[in-house]
């Protein structure tokens, strides 16, 4: 039998979509081995009332823990409670999204419990009497396959790579206190930028992207007209046309960016180097968008649109406003 713990993250009150992603991969381990699903779920005040949805994809019981002082990111003290937690659910595995909040917090826990972290993992699941984790390497061109034999895995799990379940049953919700004082804490958030409401790239469930091939900053509002006709989604670049300046550096999609996997990516004058495919190739469905006819992209692509993206994209975007105004 063995157990799963998830670090459910958070955010402003409300769950991160990577934290039920997370809790699906947690039930179908447990399922495979005849053990229970535990998720913690640190907060303020009041955000036990997202408990129900870690139950509903798979958690037997989520283990709440608010304080005041969660109201922001306090990785002392988080990494103490969910080091807690783990020895008193004994878990085969602890998973936790693949965000900065997870990527700082894993090896915390890691270094508390004894135990090694595998990053990036796009799929867990059991082996036998083994965890076994999935993760790419070399820009994606390889997928390899960790084992983790007779001790204790500590993943993260890379967000969008993994569909969000759904459980027969709900988790019952349990109080659980901070297992160190959060006043204590030596390192304190004191502000969280998010990039004045945007949808965030990793939730966004259609992603519009631009690169070069758009000639100028200025003409990146081809892409936020597109993205804005959606109405659900989110503006992404690639990494040249970030270290241009043309975008910030949080709209980096590739493999030293973000890494996306939504519904549908539409890439915009984007000539598909390994570097960026890497950080979106997971991607549901890929429409992309280059005058020229041989270029990678068209690759990993769906539906490819040869032509003048000048031409194309204002013409995509007002049938795409019409679609959404027969609705």
């Amino acid at each position: 039998m063995a157990n799963v713990l998830v670090i459910a993250e958070a955010r402003g009150g409300a769950l991160k979509k990577v934290a039920l992603e997370a809790t699906t991969a947690a039930r179908t381990i447990a399922d495979a081995s005849g053990g229970q699903v535990h998720a913690v779920l640190f907060g303020a005040p009041g955000v036990g009332a997202e408990a129900d949805k870690l139950g509903a994809v798979g958690a037997d019981v989520v283990h709440v823990c608010e304080h005041a002082a969660f109201e922001q990111f306090d990785a002392e003290s988080f990494a103490a409670t969910a080091a807690a937690a783990a020895q008193a659910v004994s878990p085969k595995a602890i998973l936790v999204g693949g965000t900065a909040f997870g990527q700082d917090l894993a090896p915390r826990i890691g270094a508390k419990l004894g135990a090694g972290v595998a990053a990036d993992a796009i799929d867990v699941t059991m082996d036998g009497d083994a965890i076994a984790i999935r993760h790419p390497m070399a820009t994606g061109k390889v997928i390899a396959t960790l084992v983790a034999a007779g001790q204790l895995a500590i993943v993260t799990v890379r967000p969008g790579a993994i569909a969000v379940g759904t459980s027969a049953k709900a988790g019952t919700v349990q109080p659980l206190a901070p297992a160190s004082d959060p006043a204590a804490s030596r390192v304190k958030v004191t502000k969280l930028t998010t990039g004045g409401g945007k949808l965030d790239l990793a939730e966004a469930p259609v992603v519009v992207s631009g690169g070069r091939g758009l000639k100028a900053p200025e003409n990146f509002k081809l892409v936020e007209e597109l993205a804005d006709a959606f109405g659900n989604a989110a503006v992404g670049a690639t990494r040249a046309v970030t270290d241009d300046g043309w975008r910030p550096h949080s709209d980096q999609i590739g493999q030293t960016g973000r890494q996306v996997a939504p519904s549908l990516y539409v890439a915009v004058g984007i000539s598909g180097a390994i570097q960026h495919v890497a950080g979106m190739r997971n991607s549901k469905t890929i429409v992309a968008i280059n005058k020229d006819k041989d270029a990678p992209i068209f690759k990993v692509a769906d539906y490819g649109i040869v032509g003048d993206v000048f031409e194309i994209v204002p013409k995509l975007t007002e049938a795409v406003r019409a679609a959404r105004a027969q609705r």
